[in-house]
């Protein structure tokens, strides 16, 4: 153990004193371990961390080099809410009560929420996505000269999703969606849409491109597959401009290297099938491409007059619950945090647990510890400025550690 004496010795205490009196006692190890290392020889300075931080003691800073903030790591996984990247089979209506079915309350006029089998179907419900069909002019709906309470529900779908999504850039939506018509991309312009809302709990930052999968079932045949056409799953590129991709007949060739197998952008009479917009999580459906595909059930009731609302998004949502396959994934920028945790072959050596120690003298418990302690890293506390324990990382394991063993444990917060 390093003496300082004389007229050092002297000189050490005056500094001491003073920054004990300038302080108010209000002690940080950084100051004092600089300042004894002024008057020490190299060998014998006190041991501090890359931070130039004190390293003996219950806490220990972080050193420049020991955190990494501001990484940010995409993280794609299922988006229902049961963790899964696929409905299968287990999909439901709401309850009468909730849902009102087709003559109770006006939201179900508008759209329809879809939750899983077995899920409580009240307020609480987790909601995984919602349909809903829309026209251009309202056909579909209960117009106002049959009744002076009419909502004309299928316009105002129309209306409201062709402001959301179809904003030009001049500030005004297109009157139309517009669709693949032959091999002309937006060459036809639709006057009516079938809608899949996802719930924004399920999506989160962005639906995951290239990894979409809608199965619907009709009397053409057994089921139909549709996807995206994004581009190939191992492909580094986005795919077209911006953050729209076609939906297409094909197969995404899941579990393989092969890249999405697209059999077709358009049905029979030469129309495409819809638009995906991963960031709002909604896919548009043409009814008429996909019905001439699929089956007349997806063909919906366009009448100008009805006598009642026709509800035409529960035949889209009876298509998707006879596919029995909806597949989705979300993807999300999570930002990280690293902290390095160093734990030098001097440091951590002795535990303040009450058991390492016996008689009131403080006696190490073991003798031999006097000389050669052992601890067991089973946790690791991280404190703000003012000692308070923010976050707590456990092992998988007791680490062990003596004088002659080192550890370096990484801990990772993501936000």
């Amino acid at each position: 153990m390093a003496q300082i004496t004389g007229a050092q010795g002297a000189d050490l205490t005056q500094k001491l004193s003073q920054y004990l009196v300038d302080n108010a006692g209000l002690i940080d190890s950084t100051t004092v371990a600089n300042l004894l290392n002024q008057y020490l020889p190299a060998n014998e300075k006190v041991g501090l961390s890359s931070g130039g931080v004190i390293s003996n003691g219950i806490y220990k800073k972080f050193g420049d080099f020991d955190v990494i903030s501001n990484k940010i790591e995409v993280v794609t996984e299922g988006l229902w809410s049961n963790g899964s990247g696929s409905l299968n089979s287990a999909i439901a209506t709401g309850s009468t009560t909730t849902i009102a079915g087709h003559s109770g309350s006006d939201a179900s006029k508008y759209y329809l929420n879809v939750f899983l089998t077995g899920s409580n179907t009240g307020s609480t419900a987790p909601v995984e996505f919602a349909v809903a069909y829309g026209h251009k002019y309202g056909s579909g709906s209960v117009q106002l000269t049959t009744s002076d309470s009419a909502l004309l529900p299928t316009k105002a779908i129309y209306s409201q999703y062709r402001i959301l999504l179809n904003n030009n850039f001049e500030g005004e939506a297109d009157d139309f969606f517009t669709f693949y018509s032959s091999s002309v991309e937006d060459g036809y312009q639709a006057d009516q849409i079938y809608v899949i809302n996802l719930a924004r709990a399920r999506y989160r930052q962005q639906a995951d491109a290239g990894n979409i999968k809608i199965t619907l079932s009709g009397s053409n045949g057994a089921t139909f597959t549709f996807i995206d056409d994004s581009g190939k799953k191992f492909s580094d590129k986005a795919g077209k401009a911006g953050t729209v991709f076609n939906i297409v007949s094909g197969s995404n060739n899941l579990g393989t290297e092969l890249e999405a197998t697209i059999h077709s952008y358009v049905a029979s009479n030469q129309q495409g099938f819809g638009k995906f917009y991963p960031h709002l999580g909604i896919i548009l459906l043409n009814p008429a491409a996909i019905s001439t595909v699929v089956g007349s059930e997806l063909a919906p009731n366009t009448a100008t007059t009805p006598a009642t609302e026709t509800y035409n998004h529960y035949r889209l949502f009876n298509s998707i619950k006879g596919g029995g396959d909806f597949e989705m994934r979300r993807t999300e920028n999570v930002s990280t945090q690293h902290f390095f945790v160093r734990a030098t072959n001097r440091e951590f050596n002795f535990s303040n647990n009450p058991t390492f120690t016996s008689g009131s003298d403080g006696t190490l418990r073991e003798p031999s510890f006097e000389t050669d302690p052992k601890t067991y890293i089973t946790s690791v506390g991280l404190f703000n400025d003012s000692n308070e324990l923010m976050a707590v990382a456990k092992t998988s394991q007791p680490i062990a550690k003596s004088f002659d063993k080192e550890v370096l444990i990484k801990v990772k917060l993501d936000f």
